[in-house]
């Protein structure tokens, strides 16, 4: 099995059972991440916040590119975020499950589904990482962490939502030539990633450097690099 279910009622849950040895890394980092190594912003302490999910899901990526990672662009038409890379995912919804156990598990499976179209039944969920706030849309997100052990094909379902659908192998996530830091008008500033035409920014790049930094994966970089948000290569 890919996903582990209960019998009892379909829930999905995590395994770490036959994940390749690359990934032991990642399962440390969610075993033992402590929430503010992660961000500053975390969810709030009277329970605001709605409740979400996104899938990070590695692929074993094919001899030459190595490991991957699953990301998607979002439209240039969205109110929010247009045409934002990011991992797939979204709200829960009432059927997803108890948004402390189960909940993120079928909402970033089910989320990345309906946005990317892959197959569910070929991941493997086998970590989360502990829940972030993001204080512009008031989300409370669940990184879900997932394994592609059998790749299925993606592409943008909805064109309204979902501009492309993209992998970016780990070594280029980790290319010190690919890292830089970006400021949004706001006046943030956070790391962000040039890879694949696309500046990834925001609370994804976020994710995706603590997990460099404590899976052992990151390398020295130019902190002093900066991008504006419109950098295309």
């Amino acid at each position: 099995m890919t996903r582990v279910t209960d019998p009892r009622g379909g829930r999905v849950t995590l395994s770490k059972e036959g994940l390749p040895d690359w990934l032991d890394p990642v399962v440390r980092v969610a075993e033992t991440v402590a929430p503010g190594e992660l961000s500053r912003f975390l969810p709030p302490a009277d329970g605001a916040g709605r409740q979400a999910a996104v899938l990070v899901l590695f692929g074993d990526g094919d001899g030459e590119r190595g490991p991957e990672l699953l990301l998607m662009e979002r439209s240039a038409a969205l109110r929010s975020h247009a045409g934002q890379p990011a991992f797939p995912g979204g709200t829960l919804d009432p059927e997803d499950g108890d948004p402390l156990t189960d909940g993120p598990l079928s909402a970033a499976l089910r989320e990345a589904e309906e946005e990317t179209g892959l197959d569910p039944d070929g991941v493997q969920l086998f970590g989360v990482l502990p829940k972030l706030y993001i204080p512009v849309s008031g989300f409370v997100v669940t990184p879900v962490l997932g394994w592609w052990r059998t790749p299925s094909p993606v592409d943008a379902v909805d064109p309204n939502e979902t501009a492309r659908v993209f992998t970016v192998p780990v070594a280029d996530l980790t290319d010190p030539d690919n890292r830089t830091t970006t400021f949004h008008p706001s006046g943030h500033r956070g790391p962000a990633f040039l890879v694949e035409s696309a500046v990834v920014w925001g609370f994804t790049a976020g994710v995706i450097d603590r997990l460099l930094h404590y899976a052992g994966w990151e390398r020295p970089w130019d902190r002093d690099k900066q991008v504006p948000l419109d950098w295309r290569s």
